[in-house]
């Protein structure tokens, strides 16, 4: 172990013994048994729980949340109905929710945007810690009207309370943990405090992370058979490693600092953040060949391997009781992120991308019999890519986006309309670019029932018309993208996409028994996507080329949860749950688009062929889940699996995967001790069947598989 670890483990371990002498929260009052349909959800301006909300959203907040808890947003989200993850490897993973990603999902902090550049590359990571969150929020069906085109797929908020906006409920109160991992030598560490000053006034917010991983271990080789004999005339016979994924650590550093103000009407407060992680790209997709075939520089100088550093500054404002208006709260952000890839120890290319975000909701009292919101949202990006593999050019964004969200009861039926407009525009340099500056209008309409039959039970009903305007990666993309190992090209032509949902869901919610289950169809006018191209001559890298045409997406999602036994053994809980979703596109024939990409030496010209109907690639498939929990007294348990049904649907140019099957098992005892001090000691077991997992929604599923079977142990105090 090196030094420096060491010295961060002492500090860690220093600071979880010193928590019983800071008296403050016990550990009775931290949400970790809280009834999640009644948790607030905060990515709305109307204040509403998630079980009166009438659009579909899933909240992880509690014990829920520490089991979910990963390395990444995706993986930490993934096993909540209707949500998948990206998987590039355990340092990146976006959400996935019911077949969209990517520019379609959007990431928040406190209902502010990432800042990151997740949506420029697979390979980027998403800037936002899990294990520091308070809870995560997963909006479901088109977010549009609250956070703009971005969300046209559904949006992920992450709540981390670094800008604090009331007091706290005890002087000092927080929570540290340290864990360990056999599957990758996992060694995490993070503490949370939050204060109040005597006078009740001054609020602050202090938090820190610390994570390293190595390589870990996998079941099988790292290649899988279909990957080995697409490149088995170009690599040999042999497979390749196993055992271990080589390239696939991680180092992750986080931390921030928050100091408001709080009065009997508001508040005001900034925070400092900054986030840091290394991780390794792991597969063959970035792998290089001289012109004889031969590696050039040997498997340790050719990895791939990503430095990303980004600085964040918030305020945020509140206040309470104007006149018409209940409340107003204010929102700016200011990012400066860079991201580094390197290839052994040369510098492959560097992402700058430096953003600033506001937001201003008003909610207005009952008018006409309606309560609601009115928003002004604003945010200006100048995105910066410099190195030989630098296929995306250099642009500046700027967006605006105003809207109204209004909700009302008429009897049994609750009602939620809205509507948002937005202007994108996106400037580049000619002389970069393969086509001039855009500039988009789009318009976002949407209404939301609810039938409550009974106290118990209520349906609801969601018809959207959401547009999304294309991003600068779509139109002008041209070149070597070496996250994919494929040709990139963008079209600088796109027009404006248009969604239309239509959602039928259902909640039932009696004694021990939670029945819901939704069923949806979106119909898209002018979905954009990356489609696989077949060439007229032999190029090097496979083309993948973005275009547009109709598509459609169907699914369904079902969840059950039954509290079924309660009697002096302790609570026994039962919970399935299924999602699948089908998505083809609808246009019909083929496309033919030229193509001429310059390189440093040459120019690759060749024609290209783009199948406008089947099945779209990487769309996540079926699943069923079931789990069993366990609580008695000072312990819970859970033992849990998710069955993936093999994915054959595929698009053109595209292989199935397999299916597997993933368990895991949770324990944990807590102690509550007479300082007002709670500890918690941990084992989770992940993959117990030890099965070769691979995900069809990542690029490196024939070079990347899940890990293993792995436990993660620790302790967690809350004090």
């Amino acid at each position: 172990m090196k030094a420096p670890l060491l010295r961060r483990s002492a500090l860690y371990i220093a600071l979880l013994a010193c928590a019983p002498v800071l008296h403050a929260q016990n550990h009775a009052d931290r949400d970790s048994a809280v009834d999640l349909d009644h948790v607030v959800v905060r990515a709305t301006p109307l204040a509403t729980t998630a079980e009166d909300l009438t659009r579909p959203v899933d909240v992880l907040s509690g014990e829920r949340l520490d089991e979910a808890k990963a390395s990444s947003l995706g993986e930490t989200v993934s096993r909540l109905p209707g949500v998948q993850s990206s998987y590039f490897g355990p340092g990146v993973g976006r959400p996935v929710i019911r077949g969209f990603e990517g520019a379609r999902v959007q990431v928040l902090s406190d209902g502010l945007g990432a800042g990151d550049v997740s949506t420029v590359s697979v390979d980027h990571a998403v800037s936002i810690e899990p294990f520091l969150a308070e809870q995560i929020e997963v909006l479901k069906g088109p977010a549009t009207l609250l956070y703009g085109s971005g969300a046209i797929g559904g949006a992920v908020n992450v709540v981390e309370g670094r800008v604090p906006e009331r007091a706290t409920a005890e002087p000092l109160q927080g929570r540290a943990e340290l864990r360990g991992g056999t599957v990758n030598d996992e060694r995490t560490g993070m503490l949370r405090l939050d204060g109040t000053s005597a006078s009740g006034h001054l609020v602050f917010h202090v938090d820190a992370l610390h994570r390293e991983t190595g390589d870990y271990r996998i079941p099988g080789f790292a290649e899988s058979e279909a990957g080995h004999d697409e490149h088995e005339g170009e690599a040999g016979e042999e497979p390749g490693a196993s055992g271990t994924l080589p390239n696939s650590a991680l180092r992750t550093d986080s931390a921030a600092f928050g100091l408001s103000w709080v009065g009997a009407r508001g508040f005001l407060g900034a925070s400092q953040s900054l986030f840091n992680t290394r991780y390794g790209i792991p597969g063959e997709a970035h792998g290089h060949e001289d012109e004889e075939g031969e590696e050039g520089a040997g498997e340790e100088e050719a990895a791939v391997r990503i430095v990303m550093d980004q600085r964040r500054s918030e305020v945020r404002g509140g206040l309470d009781e104007l006149g018409v208006f209940k409340s107003m709260r204010v929102k700016l952000a200011r990012t400066d992120y860079t991201h580094t890839e390197f290839e052994g120890e040369q510098v492959g290319t560097v992402f700058d991308n430096d953003s600033t975000e506001a937001r201003l909701e008003l909610v207005h009292r009952a008018f006409g019999g309606w309560d609601g919101a009115i928003g002004l949202q604003t945010s200006r990006r100048n995105f910066e890519a410099v190195g030989a593999e630098a296929f995306v050019p250099s642009s500046r964004s700027r967006d605006t986006g105003i809207f109204w969200i209004g909700r009302r009861e008429f009897g049994a039926l609750a009602t939620e309309v809205g509507a948002r407009h937005d202007r994108n525009r996106i400037d580049v340099d000619p002389a970069e670019a393969i086509g001039p500056g855009r500039a988009f209008d789009t318009t976002s309409l949407s209404a939301a029932f609810r039938w409550n039959f009974s106290p118990d039970l209520h349906a609801s009903f969601g018809l959207d018309r959401a547009q999304r305007s294309p991003t600068a990666e779509e139109l002008y993309s041209n070149g070597l993208h070496v996250a994919t190992g494929s040709l990139e090209v963008g079209s600088p032509d796109l027009d404006v996409e248009t969604a239309n949902r239509v959602e039928l869901g259902m909640h039932w919610h009696r004694g021990p028994l939670t029945v819901s289950a939704a069923v949806y169809h979106v119909r898209y006018d002018d979905f954009i996507f990356l489609a696989n191209a077949t060439t007229d001559v032999e190029i090097d890298e496979p083309a993948r080329l973005w275009t547009q045409t109709d598509a459609r997406f169907t699914g369904a999602e079902a969840e059950v949860e039954w509290t079924f036994l309660e009697n002096e053994t302790g609570a026994w809980t039962a919970r399935v749950f299924a999602d699948a979703v089908r998505a083809r596109l609808e246009g019909g024939g083929t496309r033919s688009v030229d193509v001429a990409i310059a390189h440093d030496d040459h120019v690759d010209a060749f024609t290209a062929q783009l199948a406008l109907s089947g099945s779209l690639p990487r769309i996540a498939p079926a699943r069923v889940g079931s789990e069993l929990r366990w609580t008695s007294g000072a312990w819970r348990a859970s033992l849990g699996a998710i069955r993936y049904a093999r994915q054959d649907r595929v698009a053109e140019n595209e292989s199935a995967t397999p299916g597997y099957t993933l368990v895991d098992a949770h324990l944990a005892w807590h102690l509550d001790t007479d300082r007002d001090t709670a500890w918690e000691l941990f084992v989770d077991g992940h993959n117990l069947l030890d099965e070769e997992a691979r995900v069809h929604t990542s690029f490196l599923k024939d070079f990347a598989p899940l890990p293993g079977r792995g436990v993660s142990f620790g302790v967690r105090a809350f004090f």
